[in-house]
């Protein structure tokens, strides 16, 4: 685990795109924070990473979009899921097949029901209104060889 700081809105997408540099096929992240607390924006900036040209939105009410790119970007928000039993309408395995990879705001909410291999960025408020502490985490094997990797390209936001 480590931590990282924004300062603004186009800085978390930077950093996005910096991680979005390390993922590969079948991986999965989840985004953890408060409401308007930069998960959005930071799929905003790993979605260009990955050449994603389409606007990318919250999919709070459809609960799943997927874009096209280097790699297939699922995006999903699970706010309104209620009940676990809910998150198997979401086609999760499937989505976590192929050459895609899935970002899931809210993840948090669903943890007992994904496969336990993800890397979780947890974003909260710093001390000014525009800043953000940043922190990631793995969970599972998948990430072992990449974390120190990624530490490193993320030490311009002052890695802890």
């Amino acid at each position: 685990m480590f931590k990282v700081r924004t300062n603004d809105v186009t800085e978390t997408r930077k950093l996005a795109a910096c991680l979005a540099e390390f993922v590969v096929a079948k991986d999965l992240l989840l985004l953890v924070g408060d409401l308007g607390a930069g998960k959005t924006a930071f799929t905003q900036g790993f979605g260009k990473s990955l050449g994603v040209t389409d606007p990318i939105t919250s999919p709070t009410f459809t609960l799943a979009k997927g874009y096209s790119g280097r790699l297939t970007l699922h995006h999903l928000d699970v706010y309104r899921i209620e009940d676990l039993e809910e998150v198997r309408d979401l086609a999760l395995p499937e989505l976590l097949e192929g050459d895609s990879v899935t970002v899931i705001e809210w993840g948090d909410q669903i943890i007992p029901a994904i496969p336990q291999n993800y890397l979780e960025v947890r974003f909260e408020y710093g001390s000014t209104d525009n800043e953000r502490n940043v922190t990631i985490s793995h969970v599972g094997a998948s990430w072992n060889e990449r974390i120190g990797g990624l530490q490193e390209a993320l030490a311009e936001w002052g890695t802890q």
